[in-house]
């Protein structure tokens, strides 16, 4: 399966959204926690007697947990209310009822209450100012130096499964796949495992050249191990957070961090408990939203009383937040203690839930990333080049480690839903129906119709038809070359149709990868068409573009202003720096209206009528582009962005020379193009563009 645009990204995870049953573990309850007036508590604490497991109530007072473990009790608590342990009748139990009766309570003398809490003399509130003051001198801040090793897991399921869809037609000869079937400990929905990528890393750091740098040893997924657009988009759309900054970015949305310095005005805090936890005594503290439809989390967190170091926390997103495509987002984070005082990161266990429909019962997929960090090393001083990042840094040999690779740098072992994954494609990839769906899932991603045994693509198909005022309705077929992701070459070329002028138009491209290391690339093509010319700044460059004329099959305007373009063109390209691009261009182009409603007249005194309708012009254009914080897929002739957050510099200057091919005129033109992208906070992100 090919995937080649980054705008693809919720294609492929929707293009997923089809399936569903029963697997038990030793302890699963869910159900609501009311008060004694049948109003719902939120926030309440359930935890299972005589461990620390426990879960949250959502706003409506719902909640579910689950354990591997066999439990016959459950506490049920919210300060303010008398705390409750119910024996559990049965070991699976999604209907329980709990009701709590209020009792105020006194804490540190400090009444606490439900409902908002008080932002002064509110103990929870000095611990967290506690932990603003400290932040800088825990963890990995602490030291000049820093390295160790990271295994990480991401892992994608179908959830909400059901009868219904097992015993549905389209799974007929494929019904093995249930047997993977198990249940969300976070949302107590089934769910079948799809895919699942590992990756072990060697990451080091340098805070005084305020550098990092990310080593990749090995990486193994399932079903996929060819696709490297699939294995970066899934490394890009987790991307690292650090629980204390003020905003956590996901999905390109920021959401307030529990332990930001805004956190008092956006959320309320209650100090819930205290215990000792790998030796050292924490204080738990329970935080929830002021208000609803923010982009803020529930849950809570322990936090040491000696260094103010977050122990634990959990996050989970309010149910009022407004995510397109995320109906879930929940995270758990551990921290290890180094040397009685430094708090580094152990575990951190990411869950999304993505669907079109966030009704409690729609199907979704969820996205799971698990990573565990070991092996700390400080003050081990790297030279400044070290850090400098290689245009061309790819290894095969990395996508293919075996097995014992894998049983030795796995940071935990593969459960048994995880171990089925890789066995249960295997055998998905041998039936026929399930090969049909995949093909047809590639061509819906990708926009061509692979024939691999002619290592040929035919498409886009999205621009097989089209239609504007000059052209009237417009058929374009077109392929290109093919035999990996990563060709060093490549042919593209296309001929289209239009009905109402009877003009055939076609384009013909082709470009070569000389040098990886430093991709260098010559290319050229020639092309004529119809065109919507001034659209920006590059379309009239670009041979074999999709013409702004024939996008769609409706407008909501005339499409007329249409130009006939005659253009050939040739190009060396290299990238001696990573993401800067130094670009040579030589275009000759002829332009002449393709409609009567648009005119292309200039005044020329060298013609007999004093007036020409045809522009004939040779240039010379030289273009650098700048990317910083860029992250690209693949590594042959053609690549593609896996990340969309980072600023845009373009800047190119052209001459025009009159002496060549009969053009019609000298000119110098200068052109700069600045992208930037600002995150801002809870706002959103804003883009700023400036042309010149």
């Amino acid at each position: 399966m090919k995937f080649f645009c980054p705008m693809k990204k919720l294609k492929l995870l929707l293009v997923l959204l089809v399936v569903p049953f029963f697997c038990l573990s030793q302890t699963k309850i869910g159900g609501y926690v009311l008060s004694t007036n049948n109003e719902p508590i939120s926030y309440a604490n359930v935890i299972f007697k005589g461990s620390r497991e426990g879960t949250i109530t959502n706003e409506n007072g719902k909640f579910y947990l689950e354990s591997q473990k066999k439990w016959d009790t459950v506490i049920v608590s919210f300060l303010g209310y008398k705390t409750i342990e119910v024996p559990l009748e049965k070991r699976v139990d999604f209907n329980l009822t709990f009701y709590l009766e209020e009792e105020s309570e006194q804490l540190n003398e400090v009444l606490i209450v439900t409902g908002k809490q008080p932002k002064k003399n509110n103990p929870a509130i000095d611990l967290l100012r506690k932990i603003w003051a400290h932040k800088r001198k825990n963890g990995l801040n602490m030291f000049d130096q820093y390295q160790y090793d990271k295994y990480e897991k991401v892992e994608f399921d179908l959830n909400t499964i059901d009868s219904a869809l097992v015993n549905s037609k389209f799974f007929k000869g494929m019904e093995f796949v249930f047997d993977q079937v198990d249940t969300s400990r976070v949302t107590g929905k089934t769910y079948l495992p799809i895919f699942i990528n590992e990756s072990v890393n060697e990451v080091y750091g340098d805070n005084n050249l305020k550098k990092k740098r990310e080593i990749l040893k090995g990486n193994k997924n399932s079903g996929f191990s060819n696709n490297q657009f699939i294995i970066d988009f899934v490394n890009d759309l987790y991307s690292d957070f650090n629980v204390y900054d003020n905003y956590l970015k996901f999905f390109d949305k920021s959401f307030v961090s529990p332990l930001s310095r805004t956190g008092i005005n956006t959320y309320n805090y209650v100090l819930a408990d205290s215990a000792y936890i790998d030796n050292k005594w924490c204080y738990n503290i329970i935080y929830y939203p002021r208000r609803t439809n923010e982009l803020t989390f529930k849950g809570d967190f322990w936090v040491s009383d000696s260094t103010y170091a977050i122990k634990e926390i959990n996050l989970q997103a309010s149910k009022s937040a407004n995510i397109n495509w995320v109906k879930e987002i929940y995270i758990e984070q551990e921290f290890e203690v180094l040397n009685d005082s430094v708090f580094l990161i152990k575990r951190d266990y990411f869950m999304s839930d993505f669907a079109f429909d966030k009704k409690e019962k729609s199907r979704g997929v969820y996205g799971k990333r698990t990573t565990l960090y070991d092996n700390y090393k400080f003050d081990i001083p790297k030279e400044k080049n070290f850090y400098s990042e290689e245009v061309f840094d790819y290894d095969e040999a990395l996508y293919n480690r075996d097995d014992a690779f894998w049983e030795q740098n796995r940071l935990e072992e593969l459960n048994k839903d995880e171990k089925g994954i890789y066995k249960m494609l295997d055998t998905l990839v041998t039936v026929k129906k399930f090969k049909r769906i995949y093909n047809l899932g590639s061509v819906l991603a990708s926009g061509y119709v692979e024939f691999d045994d002619l290592n040929f693509d035919y498409g886009p198909i999205f621009s097989t038809f089209g239609y504007n005022e000059v052209e009237g309705l417009r058929i374009r077929a077109g392929g290109r070359t093919y035999f990996g992701p990563n060709d060093m070459w490549r042919l593209e070329g296309f001929g289209a149709y239009g009905f109402k002028d009877g003009r055939f138009k076609y384009g013909l491209s082709g470009k070569w990868l000389l040098d990886k290391k430093n991709r260098l690339i010559i290319g050229g093509g020639h092309r004529r068409d119809v065109e919507q010319i001034g659209a920006s700044l590059t379309t009239s460059n670009d041979v074999l573009g999709r013409s702004f004329a024939s996008s769609s099959l409706f407008n909501t305007a005339p499409n007329d202003k249409l130009t006939r373009i005659n253009l050939s063109t040739l190009y060396v390209e290299m990238e001696p720096v990573k993401n800067v691009v130094f670009r040579w261009n030589n275009d000759f182009r002829k332009l002449k209206s393709a409609s009567e409603t648009f005119s292309l007249d200039y005044v020329d005194n060298d013609s007999p009528t004093g007036i020409s309708s045809e522009i004939k012009q040779f240039e010379s254009s030289f273009s650098v582009s700048y990317y910083p914080g860029r992250k690209m897929t693949g590594y042959g002739v053609e690549r593609y962005e896996a990340n969309d957050d980072f600023p845009r510099l373009f800047a190119m200057v052209s001459l025009g020379d009159k002496g060549l091919f009969d053009s019609d005129f000298n000119y110098t033109k200068v052109q700069f193009s600045y992208l930037q992208p600002w995150q801002l906070g809870g706002l959103g992100r804003l883009t700023s563009t400036i042309e010149a």
